[in-house]
C-alpha cells in the first residue's frame, strides 16, 4: 500500500537511547529535559530566537485566537485544513472568507481589504502546502487597520522566505509536528512570536495559566507535550537533510514525468526556499480526479483530496460562495510523497495520471 505520505521512522535504537534517558530522569511531561533540548535544537536548526512546542498544531491557533481575536471577525482562507476554520469557530469568532489566488493557492491579498469591517480583529491566513502568503501586503493591511495577523504554517517546517524563517512573519505563527509532516514528534506542534509580552501570555496559556505551582497569571489550557514525543522529535531532527533530499528527489521525478501541459501544479512564491511538503496537482475536472483516484486505488495507491471541501462549504459555517477555492478544492489531489517511495511505484502513479489526462 502506498499512501499520500509515509511517516519517517528514525532507527529504533536512536529512539530507545532517548527513552533510556526518560527512564533515568523519571520525568514524563511538564517540560522535561528532552523537550527543552528539542526546543533549543529546533531554534538552532531554524535560526530562530523562540519556539514553544505544543501537543498538536491546532491548539496554538486556538490560543492565538483567544489572546488576539477578542471574539471578532477573522478574515481567513477557505482553502486550508478544517482546523483553520474550526479553531475560529471554537473560539467564538466569526470566519470571514476571502477567495484564493488561483496559482499560489494562498489567500488573495488583493481581496482582503474589501472584507474588513469595524468588527474585524485579525487575519488568519494559511501558507498552503508550505507556500508563503503575500506577507508584505498582509502586513501593510494589518498596520493600516490595526489588525493582528496569525499564520497557519502547519506545513512550513524549514521553509524560508526572503532569507528568513517563515515563522518570523505575523504576530503569531504556528506549525504542526504531526506524523504526516516533514518533521514530526508523532503528534505535536509549535507556536512562534517575536513579541516578548505575547510570548509570555502564550506560554502561561499553554499550561493552565500557571504562574508557579499555586498561582495563576490568567486563563489557560493544557497544550503541553510529553517527553516521549520530544524523544521522537530529537530522533527525527538529525535526519532532516536525508528527509528533505529524498522528498526533493520525488518532487523532481513528478516534475519530469507528469504531463504538466494538462496538469496544474503549485506555483511557489518568488523568494521561497521550499520544504517539499506536498505535491498537489489540479486536474481539468472533478471527473478526471475521481477517475485517477479509482485507477490508483486498483493498484493499492491512495492519494488524498487535500484540501477538500472548500471550508466555506462546511455545514457549520454560513459562508458565501468562493468560486476559485471551490473549483480548486473539487479538482486538487495530493500525490504520494515521501523520501522512501521507490521509482517503480512513482512510475505507476505518473503513468496512470498521464493516461487519464492525455
Amino acid at each position: 500500500m502506498i499512501n499520500v505520505t509515509k511517516t519517517f521512522f528514525p532507527p529504533i535504537e536512536v529512539y530507545q537511547k532517548l527513552l533510556e534517558r526518560i527512564w533515568q530522569n523519571q520525568w514524563l511531561t511538564n517540560r522535561g529535559e528532552l523537550l527543552l533540548e528539542l526546543e533549543e535544537k529546533i531554534k538552532k536548526y531554524l535560526n530562530l530566537d523562540n519556539i514553544l512546542i505544543t501537543n498538536n498544531g491546532t491548539i496554538p491557533l486556538q490560543i492565538a485566537l483567544k489572546l488576539l481575536a477578542n471574539g471578532g471577525e477573522i478574515i481567513t482562507t477557505p482553502f486550508s485544513y478544517v482546523a483553520t476554520t474550526s479553531s475560529i469557530m471554537w473560539e467564538n469568532c466569526t470566519p470571514i472568507f476571502v477567495d484564493i489566488h488561483p496559482e499560489y493557492l494562498t489567500i488573495d491579498e488583493t481581496k482582503i481589504e474589501a472584507a474588513i469591517t469595524d468588527k474585524t480583529s485579525a487575519i488568519l491566513a494559511t501558507h498552503v502546502f508550505g507556500n508563503p502568503c503575500h506577507v508584505e501586503a498582509i502586513y501593510a493591511l494589518a498596520q493600516k487597520y490595526n489588525l493582528k495577523v496569525i499564520y497557519d504554517a502547519a506545513h512550513c517546517f524549514g521553509v524560508t522566505y526572503n532569507g528568513k524563517s517563515i515563522f518570523e512573519y505575523g504576530d503569531v505563527s504556528t506549525c504542526s509536528f504531526h506524523a504526516t509532516k516533514v518533521f514530526h514528534t508523532g503528534e505535536g506542534g509549535a507556536v512562534f512570536t517575536n513579541d516578548k509580552e505575547l510570548q509570555h501570555k502564550i506560554f502561561y496559556s499553554h499550561n493552565f495559566g500557571h504562574n508557579g505551582p499555586l498561582d495563576f497569571h490568567g486563563l489557560g489550557i493544557n497544550a503541553k507535550i510529553s517527553e516521549l514525543q520530544a524523544a521522537m522529535g530529537l530522533s527525527v531532527l538529525p535526519f532532516m537533510e536525508e528527509i528533505l533530499n529524498g522528498r526533493e528527489k520525488t518532487v523532481g521525478f513528478y516534475n519530469e514525468n507528469l504531463n504538466l501541459d494538462k496538469i496544474q501544479t503549485l506555483k511557489l512564491r518568488e523568494g521561497t526556499n521550499w520544504n517539499f511538503s506536498y505535491y498537489p496537482i489540479v486536474l481539468e475536472s472533478e471527473n478526471a480526479l475521481l477517475e485517477v483516484m479509482d485507477k490508483l486505488k486498483e493498484k493499492d495507491i491512495f492519494p488524498r483530496r487535500y484540501f477538500y471541501p472548500s471550508l466555506n462549504k462546511l455545514n457549520y459555517v454560513a459562508g458565501p460562495k468562493m468560486p476559485i477555492s471551490e473549483s480548486i478544492a473539487s479538482r486538487i489531489l495530493c500525490l504520494p510523497l515521501s523520501a522512501e517511495y521507490k521509482e517503480e511505484d512513482l512510475n505507476i502513479i505518473t503513468n496512470i495520471i498521464n493516461n487519464v489526462v492525455c
